[in-house]
């Protein structure tokens, strides 16, 4: 040990400078004053300097002439006078911890915690266009993970080496709600030995069809989460950016498949502690590992997630709890709402968007309307829409299908006919889907279910016009133009029914004439156009409007006044009835 007292405090600095920089390789913290995770490094070096301090002061119990009493008093104040700056840095971090933590409490800040979100309304019917079937995610995080990971099993030359990481991101790619995911090292020697070409794919899997992919690179990511050390994706943002408060990154891919890392950058908006907010993000190449800072309003269109759904429905709790004060909020709870428990992701105007219910504050099983935020812009907007919770739609839903055993996701909130509507797949106990649902949030009684999203949406429509809240007509649509090549009859359930089929179809067209009165005086080799539902595997498809070229309608309405059996021939004598297929 040094005798002098320079040479003492100078290996005391080393050896506290060593542990520092192993400390701070390891627990990666933000130097900055607004993180806990700063103030418990510095703490940490303090303690490691005392450490040293009474080590490298050379007390030997007992050594020398004077008596041990003397001795311990001697070398306190040694003790003393050496760490009496590191002592007093303890105490001023304690106070400025301390003020900081009391400044930041919402009992003092409650106006500051209630504006951290700005909320406006939103009129559902305009806001949320009508999706169609083929672009409803049927999906929830755990199938398409379930997907990816299967997926990884069909390629031989990378399941050795690589796994799926689990670890998925939804976004929107070319303008299709998919979720990303990067592979990973297997282990710790698969590293090793595939470090240098990096990480060779990613994994997509679309949430409307359920196909996954594993997209290879022509150049593999040589920064992830697999990485142990300094191209950790983590230990990469940090060496850049020292002094950033980082959430934890997202994998995404842009528009031209190249992978990123999005990073949101977290600051503190009340005293030191509260007030958790996102000012921007870093976009790393998860190739090259070049980065960009952008503030949140230049954040690039193609970018998804930079606000997390775990933010906007914190920021809300306290928009939500503190609309009139703090004490309103423990007390009274006059006007208190809160978010429910859960949330889901909704593609619109090529961003996403996050979707949870708000209830009241005594949670109970309705809720009062919903939200929906952007996650790259955070702009949020509240949808009054009194109806069931998300969870209570979910035992709705299983109770349709409770001799089957499926077990309902997370709910997707959808427009139907200007309905906002909880889409719901059903999974088995592998799952996989099986089956969909949907249920009305203002009557989550009425629920549809099908084997595929068509039917389930039909069927749902028709479930609305029974109970007179849409018509029939606002069954998406599409339309059939051509010559008739075939007429069939038939009466159901007291209604006259014309089956078309055009020149070059297979299907029939199923025409109410007590709606449509032209099908009446139809013929063979008539052009007409036919507006009709949007089908999926069927043969016969439900037409609403029928327009015949060159004929009018007959001026008196069709009444049926013969007996069922006699009025259910065929229009034309060469023609059968078509057969029941059961």
């Amino acid at each position: 040990m040094p005798t002098s007292r320079v040479g003492q405090i100078l290996l005391n600095l080393l050896v506290t400078g060593v542990v520092g920089l192993i400390v701070f390789y390891v627990t990666l913290p933000a130097l900055n004053l607004h993180s806990g995770d700063f103030y418990s490094f510095v703490i940490t070096l303090c303690v490691v300097y005392l450490l040293c301090a009474l080590v490298t002061s050379g007390f030997r119990s007992g050594h020398g002439a004077q008596a041990p009493a003397d001795q311990l008093k001697e070398y306190l104040g040694f003790i003393k006078k050496q760490c009496m700056p590191v002592a007093a840095l303890l105490v001023l971090l304690a106070l400025v911890a301390l003020v900081g933590l009391v400044t930041s409490l919402p009992i003092f800040r409650a106006s500051a915690y209630r504006d951290l979100l700005t909320v406006e309304d939103g009129d559902f019917a305009s806001d949320i266009a009508e999706i169609s079937f083929n672009e409803i995610p049927t999906l929830d995080r755990a199938s398409a993970e379930y997907l990816g990971d299967r997926q990884m099993g069909t390629l031989s030359d990378m399941v050795s080496q690589f796994e799926y990481s689990n670890d998925s991101t939804q976004i929107n790619y070319q303008g299709r709600p998919v979720r990303v995911a990067p592979i990973t090292y297997a282990d710790l020697i698969k590293w090793f030995t595939n470090r240098s070409e990096g990480l060779p794919a990613y994994v997509v899997v679309d949430m409307v069809t359920q196909e996954a992919q594993v997209v290879r690179l022509s150049e593999g990511m040589k920064y992830s989460f697999s990485e142990p050390l300094n191209r950790n994706i983590q230990r990469h943002l940090r060496f850049q950016y020292p002094t950033y408060m980082f959430d934890e990154p997202q994998f995404e891919i842009d528009e031209e498949g190249q992978p990123w890392w999005i990073a949101p950058r977290v600051v503190k908006t009340i005293g030191l502690f509260g007030g958790t907010d996102i000012q921007g993000a870093v976009l790393c190449n998860a190739i090259t590992g070049e980065s960009q800072y952008y503030d949140i309003a230049d954040v690039p269109s193609w970018v998804d997630n930079v606000c997390t759904a775990s933010l906007v429905m914190e920021q809300y709790d306290y928009h939500g709890t503190l609309v009139n004060g703090f004490f309103n909020s423990v007390l009274g709870q006059r006007d208190v709402t809160v978010t429910t428990d859960g949330y889901n992701y909704i593609a619109l105007n090529d961003d996403v968007y996050v979707y949870t219910g708000i209830t009241s504050a005594n949670a109970d099983q309705s809720n009062l309307g919903f939200l929906l935020s952007n996650q790259r812009t955070k702009e949020t907007k509240f949808y009054s829409a009194p109806g069931a919770t998300e969870r209570a739609a979910q035992a709705s839903a299983e109770g349709v299908v409770q001799d089957l055993g499926y077990k309902a996701t997370f709910p997707l909130l959808i427009n139907v006919a200007g309905e906002p509507t909880y889409f719901i797949p059903l999974q088995d106990n592998t799952l996989l889907v099986k089956s969909y649902a949907m249920v009305n949030v203002a009557q989550y009684q009425i629920v549809a279910t099908a084997s595929t999203v068509s039917q389930c949406e039909q069927e749902y429509i028709r479930m609305l016009s029974e109970k007179g809240i849409t018509q029939p007509e606002d069954l998406p649509q599409t339309e059939a133009s051509g010559q008739v090549a075939e007429i069939r009859s038939a009466v159901l359930e007291g209604n006259t029914y014309y089956f078309l089929r055009l020149e070059g179809e297979e299907i029939f067209y199923s025409i109410n004439a007590a709606k449509n009165s032209l099908a009446v005086i139809l013929n063979v080799g008539d052009t007409v156009t036919i507006q009709h539902a949007v089908g999926e595997d069927t043969s016969i498809l439900e037409g609403y409007t029928l327009t015949v070229q060159g004929k009018a309608a007959p001026q008196e309405p069709l009444v049926s006044e013969t007996p069922a059996e006699e009025e259910a021939g065929p229009a034309d004598p060469q023609q059968e009835q078509p057969q029941s297929e059961g």
